[in-house]
């Protein structure tokens, strides 16, 4: 894995000047990815937070080969270069000894939701390219909507808490595991508070052969109600309270990267958050206690599967 001082000596592939909001959790996600790739990358991004706020015509913040497709479709676009790329090659219009790297960046939404389809078959079919969902737990481009992605009791503008209900009722879908599901190299679950292990999660995914995906979660605060200042730190509470585990999948063998030596509740991660002020409210109790059952029962079965084939 590279170092931190080798890392920042690579060509900046994303540069600075976008429009994404302070505090995004989304570039330095995406400009740690491309620095961890040590070869030449062709990008796609589905509709989203991500590429509103880095092509803004006639301007852009991407210093590669990039595609913008539609919120449904990322995964397709990128197994139709990466194909691309492998019939120029047995034609003789590329060397054999070109290496390119292929990825593909979607949100919650066009990932966990619009974009499932198109993910699933790509996986399916085994092109060989990297996924990266930036997840913030929402449809924050298009007003803050709820997802697939959204957890359990957020309010969002199509789950308000209020009277008649306390936020989103459903719990959040478990797409690293869906992906798992699908048979793939490399699957696994990142922030950006943790460089060191994103980049070498993201170094491992670009060298399978084969598709690999890589599930991160970004802070949003115009969604979350969070101050820009401590998103980084948000990120951290999250995977230090076990609502979002640091785990990889290799090879079907499941390796936690992460265990908080003292584990802490939800609450702390909730209280950052103005989506889930309602539920820190005494006669919100019981749905506080079914959200940390939750994370609890799941923390433990990640615990229960660990070094074993899923």
């Amino acid at each position: 894995m590279a170092t931190l001082k080798e890392l920042a000596k690579q060509d900046e592939l994303f540069s600075g000047g976008h429009r994404l909001c302070a505090g995004c959790g989304i570039p330095p996600i995406v400009r740690l990815v491309l620095r961890s790739a040590n070869a030449p990358v062709v990008a796609t991004t589905a509709t989203g937070c991500l590429e509103v706020g880095t092509t803004i015509y006639p301007y852009t913040a991407w210093r590669i080969p990039w595609v913008h497709s539609a919120f449904e479709n990322a995964a397709a676009t990128i197994s139709g270069i990466e194909t691309a790329y492998r019939a120029f090659k047995k034609r003789g219009r590329i060397p054999q000894d070109k290496n390119i790297k292929f990825i593909a960046f979607g949100g919650d939404g066009g990932t966990y939701d619009i974009g499932l389809q198109a993910l699933s078959g790509a996986l399916e079919r085994g092109h060989n390219f990297l996924y990266v969902c930036y997840d913030n737990g929402a449809y924050m481009n298009t007003g803050i909507q709820r997802s697939g992605a959204t957890p359990f009791g957020a309010a969002t503008t199509t789950s308000p808490a209020g009277d008649v209900i306390p936020g989103k009722q459903e719990l959040k879908k478990d797409l690293t595991r869906i992906v798992v599901a699908h048979n793939v190299p490399y699957a696994a679950q990142g922030s950006p508070h943790n460089w060191a292990d994103l980049s070498k999660k993201a170094e491992k995914a670009l060298k399978v052969n084969g598709p690999s995906f890589l599930n991160v979660i970004s802070p949003c605060p115009l969604g979350w109600y969070s101050k820009p200042e401590e998103s980084i730190e948000a990120a951290k509470i999250a995977v230090d309270t076990c609502y979002w585990a640091l785990y990889e999948v290799e090879n079907g063998v499941l390796k936690i990267n992460y265990k908080p030596k003292q584990k802490r509740p939800i609450s702390d991660w909730l209280k950052m958050q103005g989506r889930f002020k309602h539920l820190l409210k005494p006669e919100n109790k019981p749905l506080l206690d079914r959200m940390q059952q939750y994370i609890d029962t799941e923390w433990e079965r990640l615990l229960s599967l660990e070094g074993k084939i899923i």
